[in-house]
């Protein structure tokens, strides 16, 4: 019996190569996706190429006001201290992920229901018109608001994940799904730096522009402006992508056909029942990786914003008193080392190591990087512009690549007609963690300003400290048995 039931399969296998066309479905968007696959050879540059440029109209929304943030709440005149000011920077930065937090599962549902590319364009669209009007803001709740509707209507990086996955062979989706974090990566050293250069442009570049020009009113409008023009470019060309969504209702499934969905298929030719489509709540491999990824992304949030915070605040509250342009150069400076590690690197160790090892390893060096940055804000001149960007660099590559490991695990744990609700899912808890984040970080930069002379960790010692538990925890919770990958049946 086992031996007529193997001849059995393998007749099945043979018929599905013999007939492999047969599986493809007239009209059906994902199947011609499929299709063009199925007949290409070497690295899919253009699929990839399309991803990070969608990625990067949006990343660069999320962190370019970090640099101007501290001025621009002077500005507002809201603050009642300068040490209040970090408090009140971390509502703006909170309200965006918040926003987002309400509306992923939404946007994810719609992804899997009407396709990846209504949502794709509808976020991009988005980004031109409320990136625009934030840079107008003339008080702290217009930016708030501003920033919040960015947040719900731009639902695009949880279905842009999936649509990583889906562009590419299955060999080449962790390459797809690097140029995803890479993009974001980018995005947050990008961003920063066209936020640092370009605030403030009539007390930078007076010989341009005036001071009571339109951009001497609007001091932190320019660089919003040049991000809402990229992004208009972007979403023009979205129109054009395919779309990978399947949309025929037959049992039969295209050539791209997993061994999972052949053994259901046998299933079903020798009667025998099949088991229905698990809940994405009881499936633990990708409830286990969002949870990691929302307390590494809590992290990585506050930190960002502490960053900025930390170094354009005076010496004497333990700061670098950088200005804005400084903070700029910093962050761009680590975007090339991202971005060569990301490309060419990270999908190597990948294959070597497994996306869990690799989080893991990367999590533990990031906690003695942040534990000297308390020292390295003792430093001055030459010295002091080295070592920072050389930890600036190094903290982003580790956590860019620890977040591509966790998107890797989270849509490799669930089949292509639930993976826009499951990252849909994990980008509403992810920033409900970086709504928190930015808020935090805020307040706990404010309250370690205030405690300069305290006796145990005063100053920055206490902001970093508390930092380094959360990577502690995140590290901790990729051991089993709370972290596992899923296994084909």
């Amino acid at each position: 019996m086992a031996d007529q039931g193997q001849e059995y399969t393998e007749s099945l296998l043979q018929q599905h190569k013999e007939e492999e066309d047969y599986y493809y479905f007239e009209g059906c968007p994902g199947c011609k996706v499929d299709q063009y696959k199925q007949a290409q050879r070497g690295l899919p540059v253009k699929q990839v190429l399309i991803i990070w440029v969608i990625v990067l109209s949006t990343a660069l929304t999320i962190s370019s006001l970090f640099p101007f943030l501290y001025f621009m709440i002077r500005d507002f005149h809201i603050a009642k201290r300068e040490e209040d000011i970090g408090y009140y920077v971390g509502f703006i930065g909170s309200s965006y992920m918040f926003g987002r937090a309400l509306t992923s599962v939404f946007w994810g549902v719609i992804a899997d229901r009407y396709g990846r590319k209504p949502v794709i364009i509808i976020g991009s669209a988005t980004v031109v018109v409320f990136n625009t009007l934030f840079g107008l803001s003339t008080n702290f709740w217009m930016a708030i608001t501003t920033r919040f509707l960015l947040g719900s209507l731009n639902g695009l990086l949880g279905p842009i994940k999936a649509y990583a996955c889906e562009t590419v062979r299955e060999e080449h989706q962790s390459l797809g799904l690097s140029a995803v974090s890479t993009a974001w990566g980018t995005g947050l050293i990008i961003g920063p730096a066209l936020g640092g250069y370009l605030a403030q442009p009539a007390e930078k570049f007076p010989g341009i522009f005036a001071s009571d020009s339109f951009f001497g009113r609007f001091p932190y409008f320019l660089p919003c402006m040049i991000i809402s023009l990229f992004a208009a470019v972007v979403t023009i060309a979205c129109f054009w992508i395919p779309e990978t969504l399947h949309t025929h209702n037959s049992e039969k499934i295209s050539s791209q056909i997993s061994y999972d969905a052949l053994e259901t298929a046998i299933s079903k030719e020798e009667g025998r029942e099949t088991t229905p489509k698990e809940s994405l709540f009881r499936n633990w491999p990708l409830m286990s990786s969002i949870i990691v990824y929302c307390v590494f992304s809590l992290h990585d949030m506050a930190y960002t914003e502490i960053f900025s915070l930390w170094a354009e605040s005076p010496r004497r509250l333990g700061g670098l008193s950088y200005t804005t342009q400084d903070v700029g150069t910093v962050l761009s400076i680590s975007g090339i080392g991202l971005l060569v590690f990301q490309s060419l690197l990270y999908p190597i160790m990948e294959k070597i190591m497994g996306p869990i090892m690799i989080s893991r390893i990367l999590g533990v060096l990031t906690i003695p990087l942040l534990t000297s940055y308390h020292y390295i804000a003792m430093l001055s001149g030459i010295t002091l512009s080295i070592v920072l960007n050389c930890a600036s660099l190094l903290k982003n590559v580790l956590s860019i690549s620890i977040v591509t490991g966790l998107f890797i695990l989270q849509n490799r744990a669930v089949d292509q007609d639930q993976r826009g609700a499951a990252n849909g899912l994990a980008m509403t808890l992810m920033s409900l963690f970086k709504a928190a984040g930015p808020a935090g970080g805020g307040a706990l930069f404010s309250w370690g300003q205030k405690r300069q002379y305290a006796s145990f960790l005063p100053g920055d010692e206490m902001v970093f400290f508390v930092l380094n538990v959360i990577e502690a925890i995140a590290v901790l919770m990729t051991f089993k048995p709370f972290l596992v990958e899923r296994r084909n049946k």
